[in-house]
């Protein structure tokens, strides 16, 4: 018999439908955040895994806010960090997010994992915005599919990958946070491929929309960027990871050389979504070689306008 998840409330740190051992586990995971955070969370997902294996086989619910619950296997080692209430989940985008919730836009979450960023956007604190949850592990879709259904069925989603043009690829990978169709893979899971401007063929979106893509495919973004040149020329904002231990910056690299779309990164020293012209601010920035940083790329006057009013808002909250 599966037994009913654990609810956790970011809001209030409430904890219920654990047992002794489950809420003593809670509060080593969220202490386990709190510590490895000073080091960028080195080794924490390792000794979360290794605490999963002693505790029983069922979810955990955590209320991100009034409108949005995440569910995923109790001990997971990627997304049991929040339980740790201070810890905040890729604080540029939610950055973005929060301030976009008087946007008409749809988010496009491509790699989408559990559907993190489906649910939360989609929540009435960030706009009640539509989403397609995009992702195409047979291990994650499920889990994917479940998030849709406690939040309602509000955000749409899709069993594949994304790249540069439809067609079939090998997915593999040991974490399920890393799953990828990179490379030439003679294993793994057969599945399909299509590309972001498909969307549009496919009448899943329209050509004239507001959109916030985010990129998180694991070694295919140049493909995925190849695959999306008419949407990219739109009201676009492309939201795409660089991986720590890429001392070339090679997405950022792409986006700046081969496309014409402006280079956003966001420096956690100003606070501010900075318009960049060369790479060397990613030394800076980078610091952490196991861990993704997002970088943002639009020729979007309308997203750039915003990203400039933030950024505005950003430089008042200071003074």
């Amino acid at each position: 018999m599966v037994q009913p998840p654990i609810q956790f409330d970011r809001a209030s740190g409430a904890l219920e439908g654990a047992n002794l051992w489950e809420r003593t586990a809670a509060l080593a995971l969220s202490t386990g955040s709190k510590i490895s955070s000073h080091f960028s969370h080195m080794g924490y997902i390792a000794c979360a895994n290794l605490l999963r294996k002693t505790l029983p086989e069922r979810d955990i619910a955590v209320r991100l806010n009034e409108d949005a619950v995440f569910a995923f296997p109790y001990g997971d080692g990627y997304w049991s960090k929040l339980l740790n209430r201070s810890y905040h989940y890729e604080d540029e985008l939610e950055l973005l997010f929060k301030d976009s919730a008087d946007v008409d836009y749809t988010l496009i979450d491509c790699g989408a994992n559990y559907g993190y960023w489906s649910v939360l956007v989609s929540s009435r604190p960030f706009g009640s915005q539509k989403a397609i949850a995009i992702e195409p592990s047979g291990q994650n879709f499920p889990k994917l599919a479940n998030n849709a259904d406690i939040n309602g069925n509000r955000f749409e989603t899709m069993k594949c990958a994304i790249g540069a043009g439809r067609g079939k690829a090998k997915l593999s990978g040991t974490k399920h946070e890393a799953f990828s169709i990179a490379g030439d893979q003679t294993g793994g899971e057969e599945v399909p491929v299509i590309a972001l401007d498909n969307l549009l063929d496919d009448g899943k979106i329209a050509l004239n929309g507001k959109y916030l893509i985010k990129l998180d495919v694991e070694g295919v973004e140049i493909e995925a960027m190849k695959g999306g040149a008419r949407l990219m020329q739109g009201d676009s904002v492309l939201l795409c990871e660089e991986h720590g231990s890429d001392r070339e910056h090679t997405v950022s690299r792409y986006i700046l050389e081969e496309t014409p779309l402006a280079l956003i990164v966001y420096d956690p020293r100003s606070n501010r979504l900075e318009t960049v012209s060369e790479l060397s601010i990613l030394d800076r920035i980078k610091v952490s070689t196991h861990v993704g940083y997002n970088v943002f790329g639009t020729a979007s006057a309308f997203w750039q306008d915003r990203i400039n009013a933030l950024n505005a808002k950003a430089v008042r909250r200071v003074q």
